[in-house]
């Protein structure tokens, strides 16, 4: 490929990053047209689904997601997944019941699984042989998918003000096909020539595993009780997936996920590190949201705006880093200060009460998107440097399905705490329990200070790392 083809292929990626992130946070503020649209009675019932839907599908797919770009080359498996995500999105819009937008959102999220993930495959590629440490890709993508999840509120927000809520999906559309065209024409990537057994049985424990933890937090102390049959039911049922997949992985011939990968220092800590932001993203952007909303009374659509800071400093810190890492700086330095960072940024959001200056909780928001832009595209970076060539599918993907796990079961954690420690209808005491909300959050990225002085300080021998296959004519 030559510089002007790689160029427009970075910039294909990161408008791919932002149809993923945006759909994956944008529906939260339509819901009330939706339901007004598509079934005023009964609809607000089955708006959880809504979500659900999207992120069960997203989760089951990205392990087979990593394996299909390792065996059969990211570009195929890339154009699929768009290719799916704007049937989807298509289906989205002119979606005419609450089912059949449940049902479209599904097969939208299968779509959006391979987005995020396949893109950041396609991103390593496209920095060539010997431009590991190049700033451009993964930490750009990691930025622009943090400031896509600050700001999907706020643009999901005026869409339904000031359009059809249908708009949210058929905007998809026209940038999705330019998507598609120009990578078809422009991507020219490694293409693989050797036959390999991709393990279905495997992706399908996998996908079983994933898709009954996520409904053991989403159900969890809200459909049912915590100690209901049902929610014990998918429980149980999560962890003999869980111990059949692994058990899966140990003797596959071709594993979805080889457990060899978890040797490697910078794999397993960046693994542990992304669930453990994952988790703690979702408490900040999510309860800061609530608390304007409900304590502060703003308007939804003029909530989204305090996360624009969040956005700022992701973008800010993250190119920053990017350019220093580029430079010879270490991205363990940067997931230790990242941690330390957010972790701070956190303490102070937990003291954020009644009558807390707006503007001062801006500046926590800063604080916290400094700490965030240190981690997001650092934690990618790392990752992709240490996992062997051969594997680079499956790393990648690896850690986006840690977040996604983490993201749940601290939505799970911080709801749990939310209904336990506040009444429902005296506001100081919903305060205080969003308080030990940031404080949990908190205590996450303190543990994550620790797992990162865990990462080695110098990165992987060359002698570790297998050798792209040659780029065919693709």
């Amino acid at each position: 490929m030559t510089e002007t083809q790689r160029k427009i292929g970075f910039l294909v990626c990161l408008a791919t990053i932002v149809l993923a992130v945006l759909d994956m946070q944008i529906v939260s503020a339509a819901t009330v047209p939706i339901v007004r649209d598509l079934d005023p009675a009964h609809g607000i019932d089955k708006i959880p689904w809504l979500v659900s839907a999207f992120s069960l599908a997203s989760a089951a797919v990205l392990p087979l997601y990593g394996k299909l770009c390792d065996t059969l080359g990211a570009k195929q498996v890339f154009l699929g997944a768009v290719g799916t995500f704007l049937f989807g999105s298509a289906l989205c819009g002119a979606a005419q019941s609450i089912g059949q937008l449940i049902a479209a959102r599904a097969v939208q999220g299968i779509g959006a699984g391979g987005l995020m993930s396949v893109t950041m495959v396609v991103i390593a590629q496209l920095k060539g042989p010997g431009k590991e440490k190049d700033s451009k890709g993964a930490g750009m993508g990691g930025i622009v998918a943090g400031g896509g999840m600050a700001l999907g509120p706020w643009i999901g927000g005026v869409l339904s003000d000031h359009a059809s809520w249908r708009w949210i999906f058929y905007v998809n559309l026209p940038i999705g096909i330019t998507v598609l065209a120009v990578s078809a024409l422009v991507l020219k990537l490694p293409r693989h020539t050797e036959r390999h057994r991709i393990d279905f049985p495997g992706a399908a424990l996998a996908a079983g595993f994933s898709t009954t933890l996520l409904l053991v937090t989403e159900w969890g102390g809200k459909a049912y009780d915590w100690t209901s049959p049902q929610v014990i039911g998918v429980a149980l049922a999560s962890a003999a997936s869980l111990a059949l997949f692994l058990r899966r992985q140990k003797t596959a011939a071709e594993p979805i996920l080889p457990l060899s990968m978890f040797r490697v220092p910078e794999l397993r800590w960046g693994f542990a590190i992304q669930g453990l932001v994952g988790a703690a993203m979702v408490g900040s952007m999510y309860y800061v949201m609530v608390y304007l909303q409900v304590v502060r009374s703003i308007a939804s659509s003029s909530a989204g705006l305090y996360l624009i800071p969040m956005a700022i400093g992701m973008t800010v810190v993250g190119v920053v880093t990017g350019k220093l890492t580029e430079r010879g700086w270490s991205e363990r330095t940067f997931v230790i200060t990242g941690s330390a960072v957010t972790a701070v940024a956190f303490l102070l959001l937990a003291t954020t009460g009644t009558h807390t200056s707006l503007w001062w909780l801006r500046a926590e928001l800063l604080l916290v998107g400094a700490g965030f832009g240190q981690l997001i595209g650092q934690l990618i970076q790392l990752v992709q440097y240490a996992a062997p060539r051969h594997q680079l599918g499956v790393a990648t993907t690896g850690i986006r399905f840690f977040q996604t796990l983490g993201t749940a079961l601290g939505a799970a954690l911080f709801g749990t705490l939310i209904s336990r420690l506040s009444d429902g209808t005296d506001m100081p005491s919903y305060v205080s329990a969003m308080d030990a909300v940031f404080l949990c959050g908190a205590a996450l990225m303190g543990l994550g200070v620790v797992l990162a002085l865990r990462l080695p300080k110098a990165g992987p021998a060359s002698s570790e790392r297998v050798p792209a296959p040659v780029p065919v004519g693709n």
